[in-house]
């Protein structure tokens, strides 16, 4: 019997070491954050995205999703990725005003022609910068929601000048600084308290996607809905660099598999289908008034927003990068893309 004793404990061992490295991962729960309702389409994926990482390792990474801001308000997520309050976090980035200069080119009006192949777009685009302005956690992807436009309470916006003296609830950044170039006055609130403001006269207007209008209940409140693309808003998720450094190889490799431009499309794509079915649901409530621009009129919009990219050039110049480069790379793919508006 001693004969076998060798080649019996060397199978053992080659059986030991052909099991998966995944398979002897310590199990770790990660904790992603974020600020939508959980009947929110962006949620639905997010647990789809978090069931396959589960199964990609085996069980080892198990992501406990926290919505409705119930780790921190709505502006508040990038610094909690950061600082360890939230393993996961998705961000607005536009909600920060000129903390991250080079991701606000997709902010800018009448760029993005829709928002599932613009995000796989946008995240492979901006992947290739994210360190210059995102260095302090690690970057995952970015996608953004459909192309929004101009919801108002009692009074139409047709043209920019009818902004004059409104009081808007701007989507980011950009649009804020828009809202400013035409006269207008920003009231700053976070998409879930953006009805509140409406509803007690704070703002007159909102700029939004369609489809959360009604999530959120915006229509409630609004009469008149501009019918024309305008922006989209881009979202980003990035996790605690800590956290990410202490998953084993194999598992931020899991990780790593997860943050693509392919996921970012996967991502985005229910959260655009709900955003443009919910143009026709206002359409079809009583009292509504959807109405079109004329060429002559998206002309004149596209006039009035040239100030932006001139001041987003400027930003970008000042943070010591090259802003022609970045937006002729930003265009190049989402004309590859079949996104480029």
């Amino acid at each position: 019997m001693r004969r076998f004793a060798i080649p019996v404990a060397a199978c053992l061992l080659a059986t030991a070491l052909s099991v998966p490295a995944l398979a002897q991962d310590k199990p770790v729960e990660l904790r992603f954050g974020h600020w939508v309702p959980p009947t929110h389409p962006m949620h639905v994926a997010a647990e789809s995205w978090a069931e396959s990482i589960r199964k990609a390792s085996n069980g080892t990474i198990n992501i406990r999703i926290f919505p409705a801001q119930q780790l921190g308000k709505a502006f508040d997520h990038y610094n909690m990725a950061r600082d360890g309050i939230a393993d996961i976090a998705h961000v607005n980035p536009g909600y920060e005003p000129g903390r991250f200069p080079i991701i606000g080119a997709s902010e800018l009006p009448f760029l993005f022609a829709n928002s599932k192949q613009g995000s796989a777009a946008l995240d492979a685009w901006y992947r290739k910068y994210a360190d210059r302005e995102m260095k302090d956690v690690k970057y995952c992807l970015t996608f953004a929601h459909d192309p929004a436009t101009f919801h108002t309470v009692n009074k139409k916006v047709v043209v920019p000048g009818d902004v004059k003296g409104m009081k808007i609830r701007p989507a980011n950044a950009t649009i804020a600084r828009f809202v400013s170039l035409l006269g207008g006055t920003n009231v700053q609130a976070s998409a879930p308290e953006a009805r509140d403001v409406l509803e007690k006269g704070v703002a007159e207007g909102i700029t939004f996607p369609w489809g959360s209008v009604v999530l959120f209940g915006i229509d409630k409140v609004t009469k008149y809905h501009l019918d024309s693309q305008f922006y989209v808003t881009e979202q980003t998720w990035v996790m605690n660099k800590a956290k990410y450094e202490s998953l084993s190889p194999s598992q931020r490799k899991v990780m790593d598999e997860h943050c693509t431009p392919e996921w970012a499309e996967t991502i985005a794509t229910p959260w655009a289908t709900m955003e443009s079915a919910g143009r026709d649901k206002i359409k079809a409530q009583p009292g509504k008034e959807v109405y079109p621009i004329t060429a002559e009129q998206l002309a004149e919009w596209r006039k009035a927003a040239g100030p932006l990219k001139a001041e987003w050039e400027a930003n970008v110049r000042k943070a010591g990068h090259d802003p022609d480069a970045i937006f002729r790379d930003l265009q190049d793919e989402l004309k590859k893309r079949d996104a480029l508006y």
